[in-house]
């Protein structure tokens, strides 16, 4: 009788083991598929946020290369417009700058989806990207492949247009590649989602300088509990990337450098890295393209970003002066 219960508990845990395993799989392919179709599941409340939320109008061709170092970049991953190689354009590049532990490959979709919209986007495998170095690496790589006649990179990039974002510790990586690395100066516009507070970087060996920001800069962050929650709620005393890291970057950028700041509403740390997309995208088509629609999200009084209603703490300076 007692081998009979021990038999049945047995296989009634090993039944709820089971279900335990398919849930936790379901529910892991449900997030997969949420991540990789992010742009169909954000809720872009401006007309130019929703236009470049969506996908855009080229399909996507990607390329990968083993990296020759031993610095943890691992390989060079590169998306890019697939008609490129049939017309005579060349496409501003966009060096992306990884999160903490977050390689170039967990979020292929968010470079597929800035490629999209006419730019060629250069990752890596780095977990550590916050001294810039990886980087700096990815954008020489990207660069001599432009510049060498059998490579499929062939002449695609727009060598004077140049950008750079990164999220998280990726923040950090992506301003000490503008402002710290010997090529740095070959950007020309930058943006960081949720980049790490420098008290809080400077604690864990990841300092960097944001006065020495020349370059049109846009930051982000969310107003959940991870990036430092809202002050109205009694947040803000703590977190990765709370309102007054934000503040004090923004005010610590040099006079007459164009420059924005916004946190999202509903999103958190996470979230950044693809949720803010719409904006990303139009920044860079602003500032490396000429877009001069996509400019009307942060341009003036009238600057859509300025009353998106999914859209907080918003500074905006053209300049010299604070327009909103």
């Amino acid at each position: 009788m007692v081998g009979k219960v021990l038999k049945i508990i047995g296989i009634t845990l090993l039944v709820a083991i089971i279900l335990i395993v398919l849930l936790v799989f379901a529910a892991s392919k449900v997030a997969a598929y949420r991540n990789a179709h992010y742009f169909e599941n954000a809720t872009p409340a401006g007309e130019i946020e929703r236009r470049y939320t969506a996908m855009g109008p080229h399909s996507v061709s990607y390329v990968e290369y083993e990296a020759d170092d031993a610095d943890g970049i691992g390989r060079y991953e590169i998306w890019y417009p697939s008609d490129a190689a049939d017309s005579d354009r060349a496409y501003p590049l966009v060096v992306m700058a990884n999160g903490t532990g977050v390689k170039a490959s967990a979020y292929a979709e968010v470079f597929r989806h800035l490629a999209s919209w006419g730019f060629v986007v250069a990752g890596n495998e780095d977990e550590w990207s916050w001294d810039g170095g990886s980087s700096s690496e990815t954008l020489a790589f990207a660069l001599r492949q432009n510049a060498d006649a059998s490579s499929v990179l062939h002449g695609l990039i727009d060598t004077e247009n140049i950008g750079i974002a990164g999220h998280s510790q990726g923040g950090v990586g992506a301003i000490n590649a503008v402002t710290s690395q010997d090529n740095g100066g070959r950007y020309r516009a930058m943006w960081t989602a949720s980049a790490t507070h420098a008290e809080l970087a400077e604690g864990l060996g990841w300092p960097y300088d944001v006065s020495r920001v020349g370059i049109p800069y846009m930051m982000v962050a969310g107003t959940g509990a991870a990036d430092g929650g809202d002050r109205d709620q009694g947040g803000d005393t703590a977190g990765i990337a709370p309102l007054s890291s934000l503040e004090e970057n923004y005010d610590a950028i040099p006079d007459g450098v164009p420059k924005v700041m916004a946190r999202e509403r509903g999103r958190d740390h996470g979230d950044m890295l693809r949720y803010a997309d719409g904006y990303m995208t139009a920044w860079f088509s602003y500032w490396l393209k000429g877009d001069a629609g996509a400019g009307q999200a942060f341009s003036g009084t009238d600057a859509e970003l300025a009353t998106n209603p999914n859209w907080q703490d918003v500074r905006i300076c053209a300049g010299n002066q604070d327009v909103s």
